[in-house]
């Protein structure tokens, strides 16, 4: 499901553009530069706890809502991750034409819940990455210098991006050569990174899936899915600190026995704080004044 697992459009943060005259760096400039930040920002998580809220449904193909579950987390660090505790839940399912609520995870109303064992496994695989320092996964977003190495990147000039004339690069999976001892097995994304042209930090990145479902697959397996594809907004919490601050998929599921779901997941992460044994500090953002 991790590999088969965007959605709204999501804007960013407005920040000033290039100054006049400042000449484009090249491409393996920007790429060092955001992997060398992205690092940095990465370490600088270690000590940040803050709010997740995720929603997920799953929609009929007629649009009728079939299930969804709304959480929020208090996400604090690990010593090699993050540990998130759930404070909210709040959930729903339709059966007989009517919503019935329920208030824990993994609950189900049948012997044979698809939609609960579905909605479950999309909130584990996508935002619960113990080993991540924000929760998903590293290998949908080639930011940092060691998932850069199983990537080709092109640069297409800028876009704008919040008011930003942000660097637009596209990216795809790296065609493995029969002697390469790079594993480039599980890199299934191919998409475009926005690059803010002060920080050289991601201001936006989307992906989508850089191959088809075989049709083999879809035959013996009865699996097809449609638009797979996952959008992500960074925010400046502080100096030297960039955050996801919002997440999102949209995409169609279709299995065995003609079981068809449209499904979105969205997730904000706000109220960021720097935790130590003696003080918590709040980080104020543009956005909040």
């Amino acid at each position: 499901m991790r590999r088969l697992t965007s959605a709204l459009p999501l804007m960013v943060l407005a920040c000033t553009g290039l100054a006049a005259g400042q000449s484009a760096p090249s491409l393996e400039e920007i790429l060092d530069r955001l992997a060398a930040n992205q690092e940095k920002a990465v370490d600088a998580r270690k000590s940040i706890v803050y709010r997740q809220d995720s929603w997920v449904r799953l929609l009929r193909t007629n649009g009728k809502l079939s299930r969804e579950e709304k959480r929020q987390y208090t996400a604090a660090p690990t010593e090699k991750g993050t540990e998130k505790k759930l404070e909210k839940f709040e959930g729903k399912y339709e059966k007989g034409g009517k919503l019935y609520t329920y208030d824990a995870p993994k609950y189900k109303y049948k012997d044979m819940d698809i939609d609960g064992d579905l909605i479950e496994d999309l909130t584990d695989d996508l935002i619960n990455d113990k080993k991540s320092r924000d929760g998903f996964s590293k290998d949908m977003f080639p930011l940092t210098r060691d998932e850069q190495r199983h990537y080709t990147f092109k640069l297409n000039g800028t876009r704008k991006v919040g008011g930003v004339d942000a660097w637009h690069i596209q990216f795809e999976p790296r065609k493995k050569d029969k002697d390469d001892e790079i594993d480039d097995d599980d890199r299934a994304w191919a998409g475009d990174v926005f690059v803010d042209p002060q920080d050289f930090q991601p201001l936006l990145v989307t992906t989508k899936l850089a191959f088809n479902i075989p049709m083999a697959v879809k035959v013996i397996f009865g699996i097809d899915i449609k638009q797979l594809g996952f959008n992500v907004t960074y925010r400046k919490v502080a100096d030297d600190l960039w955050f996801p601050a919002t997440y999102g998929t949209e995409f169609g599921l279709k299995v065995l026995f003609g079981y068809k779901r449209n499904i979105t997941m969205n997730v904000t992460n706000t109220d960021f704080r720097k935790a130590t044994a003696e003080s918590t500090i709040s980080f104020q953002g543009p956005d909040e004044k």
